[in-house]
């Protein structure tokens, strides 16, 4: 007898109704914002009863969110032992697409590891390059897909090679047509719905739900309570911590950040320290180069800087007189530390689609700087929970400042109320749980948009492209004057 969950029906009687099995398929489950929002979905649905199964190409338990390694979550790694992550560095998005098509073969065709599961429905994020094909092997089974952002826009540089742009047409009409098969697409933002109807003005973008990212509001215990609540402190001083929590990655524009703690005055200087703390993989160029453009924009800038990997290293005293600290992919338990020592979070990135860092931060009480653009636009509350500003760092310089020298504990501690409050009204892992197990309701009955004759055929030409792509890629490779 299958398991079930207790539901009450409209003229208030308990009964049971089935449990729903829902599976994940995720690209990368490593640490990023897609990442959370994907784990604190699957915890929630989890939660209200559903059995969840993640299916993902990569799960680095080094370098993975604590459900994910310690059991809370069932996540299986397939499909990666044909296809690399890239080649020789490039075709990134061609590996993922053809990564996940292996993965989907494995537990389809290859196996019957699907058929055993027999899920109720299916929850695709990042990728949705095939979601015609998934459609097409499972016809009864619907499909959600959760769009984060326009992949196209994610990747657009106006410096890439001609190359390169012809590379990607095919990719990003790819995106667009595939999204079409999902039983039901969601955005995480009002942001993010505006910008698909700008993308791609064919596409019935009044039919996309807002599903807001959300975080999980019941704070972790500590095993050491009284560590937990104490600042951190290098050596015998004590300094406002202004907090940057991001991936190395250029767009995020962490540099802003290192460009307004600069322009502090020396004496608010030497009362605080800037941290930034964020996800680093060292298979991942962008990340390593981008940390060592960061590091050498300090010594330029006159700032001493350290990096640190280890939560050791980070308390140690003989980086007390370091203005600029680097944490690279930092666990919870000193993430945890580090947002209740924080006095201020600062959120660098322009027209992020949505952003859970700024909400992790005012859960805990800390207010936060953040662009005026994208998601925080929709979470931050201008002078309530935190203040909403444009990319120049003089702008942002005032604001650290006046939190570092001006403000007093009593008005940070209202304008963290306020941050507190806003969230668990707002944004709790429980509220958009509900929203998913709503929508996968929904979708009960419903059959996917299967592909058809057509559909595989078109799936087909797209592996035919792909190939046609890292032919030419490569010969691009062997080619040094030209570059993608």
């Amino acid at each position: 007898m299958a398991k079930g969950t207790k539901d009450e029906t409209r003229d208030g009687k308990v009964g049971e109704k089935k449990q729903k099995t829902i599976v994940f398929l995720h690209p990368d489950l490593g640490i990023g914002g897609a990442e959370r929002l994907v784990v604190d979905a699957a915890v929630g649905l989890q939660k209200r009863g559903c059995k969840v199964v993640i299916f993902t190409s990569h799960c680095d338990p080094g370098h993975c969110f604590d459900e994910a390694r310690d059991g809370t979550l069932d996540v299986r790694v397939r499909g990666n032992t044909v296809i690399p992550p890239s080649i020789l560095g490039r075709f990134s998005i061609l590996c993922a697409i053809l990564r996940q098509v292996h993965l989907i073969l494995s537990i389809t065709l290859f196996t019957s590891e699907l058929s055993k599961i027999n899920p109720s429905g299916f929850f695709i994020d990042q990728l949705s390059a095939c979601v015609p094909l998934l459609s097409l092997l499972r016809p009864q089974t619907p499909i959600f897909f959760y769009c984060h952002f326009p992949d196209l826009l994610l990747v657009q540089n106006r410096n890439s090679s001609l190359f390169k742009r012809l590379y990607r047409i095919p990719f990003d009409a790819l995106e667009q047509w595939s999204m079409g098969f999902a039983t039901s697409t969601a955005v995480n933002s009002n942001f993010t719905k505006s910008v698909v109807a700008k993308t791609w003005p064919g596409y019935p973008a009044d039919q996309l739900k807002i599903v807001y990212p959300c975080i999980n509001t019941s704070l972790p215990s500590s095993s050491s309570p009284d560590e937990e609540t104490q600042p951190i402190k290098w050596g015998q001083s004590e300094k406002s911590i202004i907090l940057s929590i991001n991936r190395f990655e250029r767009k995020k524009n962490i540099a802003l950040a290192i460009q307004a703690f600069a322009l502090l005055p020396a004496p608010a200087r030497q009362k605080s320290k800037l941290v930034i703390a964020g996800g680093y993989d060292a298979r991942v160029h962008e990340n390593v180069s981008y940390h060592a453009d960061l590091v050498s924009l300090c010594e330029t800038l006159g700032l001493k800087s350290a990096t640190v990997k280890t939560v050791v290293s980070a308390l140690n005293s003989s980086i007390e007189d370091v203005d600029v600290l680097f944490l690279l992919s930092v666990p919870n338990a000193l993430k945890e530390i580090l947002l209740k020592s924080a006095k201020l979070l600062v959120y660098t990135p322009r027209e992020e689609h949505f952003g859970i860092v700024p909400l992790e931060a005012m859960l805990r009480g800390v207010p936060v700087l953040a662009a005026d653009s994208g998601g925080p636009l929709e979470t931050v509350v201008e002078g309530r929970t935190g203040w909403l500003r444009a990319g120049e760092p003089e702008l942002w310089r005032e604001v650290m400042g006046r939190v570092v020298e001006r403000m007093g504990e009593g008005e940070l501690r209202e304008m963290g109320e306020e941050g507190k409050k806003r969230v668990r009204e707002n944004f709790a892992e429980t509220e958009m749980a509900r929203q998913l197990e709503g929508v996968f309701e929904e979708m009960e009955g419903a059959d996917a948009k299967g592909a058809g004759a057509l559909g595989l055929v078109l799936v087909v030409m797209a592996g035919i492209t792909g190939a046609i792509g890292v032919g030419v890629g490569l010969w691009l490779v062997r080619t040094p004057a030209v570059k993608l």
